[in-house]
């Protein structure tokens, strides 16, 4: 027999079985000797009261040895399948190739920047020189903006697809099991580029095709059908069914649609600064203590006010983390966050945006650029404030919201560097006042947030796409083009790792 309940542990009995099973028995009312076995199916942290507590759904075993379903996808060899071109090699593209393998099709995958291991080169010339690849980035490369954003694999997208079987896939890849389990999966920066490279082997193996440094040039079509694309060497790659899981960066790709007049559109975004604390105020703050218990993770925070009709809110909290340069192109300043699987570093930092609606821009509802020519002005003026070399503009937070420029700035971790400036002299106006009146209402709802050891960095800007590729919500292909399958961030649909994965999976679903 089994019985799954609810228990609550404090941090120090997280890993005591003893205590476990003695709870367990002491609830069920059943004689200790009888639980043969548990399983910790989901786990997560509650501080809302004074102690912080563990809060564990277990599946106790009792009169019967533990037994556990193993998880096995059933994927085929798929050399001489009929094929399908991914544009993309990140989140989307790359489960959308392993849904190719189980449904018995050849995924070809076309990705423009270069496996994970080279893409570290560009990275550090981009931390070290503030030289940007427009290749090979934070936002290009094998496994996308996903692999360098901290590998957050909470999300809301139950109604969209099976998130568990991602969490399983990622797992037979080797993410830790714990993803499975926490109630905010983590995977971390340092372990994803081996996740990725260990899926990459995996579509080799069975048969798919990978191609690096190959950019799509032109995606063909005839008759409104999908032909096939051109690869920036010139070489054509034919299939009738083409997916377009190009993130939320490929701006080129928008091009190449209004080029060939085939439907794109405007698409809210958010936009706002990475605000960056040292990780003990926060702590602090969440688990109400001085030091951080032992068996406590580094403590996150989801904050969110509305200002002027506006709603400002936290965006991709990565706790022990690390500002990132997320620039694709010269002459813009781009920032984000990621965290390593011990999320072990001084500082913790956070997106804190407000939405940027078709109403704000001008000529929105007839220019399907509008939005991403508002978000490119911006970020370009954050390169000229910051001074060049990719240094970012910043400022105390009290400091901004006290409209002072900040004497001095503190210690933080956004390698290429920081310049106080004005900050309202880089964000939209009425982006800067919802977020100065935002930031104080934050600091009453968490004590220690509002304090000028906290400094804004700018710009967060590519929260998702200013620009939206429409589909069909049945065949989820483009209404104009047959066969082309507009999927994840960059088209619209996602929003984060997992939602991404799904949609990848979604379109080659719809494939008939």
């Amino acid at each position: 027999m089994q019985k799954e309940i609810e228990i609550t542990v404090s941090p120090n009995q997280i890993h005591d079985t003893d205590i476990l099973i003695a709870l367990g028995a002491e609830q069920l009312k059943v004689e200790h000797s009888r639980i043969q076995g548990h399983h910790v199916r989901k786990r997560s942290i509650d501080a809302r009261g004074r102690k912080v507590v563990y809060r564990l759904r277990v599946i106790f075993y009792i009169d019967e040895p533990r037994s556990l379903e193993v998880f096995s996808a059933s994927i085929k060899q798929v050399h001489d399948a009929p094929s399908v071109i991914i544009i993309g090699a990140g989140p989307a593209g790359l489960f959308a190739a392993y849904r190719c393998l189980e449904r018995g099709l050849k995924p070809i995958v076309l990705e423009r920047g270069k496996p994970v291991k080279e893409r570290r080169r560009d990275l550090a010339k981009i931390n070290r020189e503030g030289l940007v690849n427009p290749e090979s980035n934070y936002c290009f490369g094998e496994g996308g903006a996903g692999t360098y954003s901290d590998g957050k694999l909470y999300t809301r997208s139950n109604k969209r697809g099976d998130v568990e079987k991602v969490l399983q896939i990622f797992v037979q890849h080797g993410a830790p099991s714990d993803i499975l389990v926490d109630a905010r999966p983590h995977i971390g920066t340092n372990i994803l580029p081996h996740i990725i490279e260990d899926m990459r082997h995996t579509i080799l193996e069975f048969g798919g095709e990978i191609l690096f440094d190959c950019r799509v040039d032109d995606i063909l079509a005839d008759f409104g059908q999908v032909k096939g694309v051109r690869i920036s060497n010139g070489e054509i790659i034919k299939s009738n069914h083409v997916i377009v899981a190009t993130g939320h960066s490929a701006r080129d790709i928008f091009h190449l649609f209004q080029q060939k007049g085939w439907l794109i559109e405007a698409k809210p975004f958010a936009l706002g600064v990475r605000i960056e604390h040292p990780q003990e105020i926060i702590d602090q703050a969440q688990y109400h203590c001085s030091i951080r218990p032992e068996n406590l993770p580094p403590a996150y925070y989801s904050l969110v006010e509305q200002v002027n009709r506006r709603g400002v809110f936290s965006f991709c909290m990565c706790p022990g983390g690390i500002i990132a340069p997320c620039s694709t192109e010269d002459q813009e300043i781009v920032v984000n966050g990621w965290s390593p699987s011990k999320r072990n570093n001084p500082h913790a930092n956070s997106g804190t945006v407000i939405q940027i609606n078709l109403e704000d821009v001008p000529n929105s509802l007839s220019d399907p650029f509008a939005l991403l020519h508002f978000q490119q002005a911006v970020e370009q003026q954050a390169f000229q404030m910051g001074g060049g070399n990719l240094v970012a503009p910043a400022q105390r937070m009290v400091d901004f919201v006290q409209q002072k420029v900040s004497s001095t700035l503190p210690t933080n971790s956004y390698k290429p560097g920081t310049k106080s400036v004005d900050l309202d002299e880089v964000l939209p106006s009425f982006v800067h006042q919802a977020l100065r009146g935002a930031l104080p209402l934050f600091g009453k709802k968490m004590k220690g947030y509002y304090t000028n050891e906290a400094i804004l960095v700018g710009v967060e800007s590519r929260t998702s796409s200013p620009i939206r590729i429409p589909r069909h919500k049945e065949t989820l292909q483009h209404p104009e083009i047959s066969g082309l399958y507009p999927c994840g961030e960059g088209a619209g649909y996602a929003g984060g790792i997992v939602s991404a994965a799904i949609d990848g999976i979604n379109c080659v679903d719809a494939i008939p």
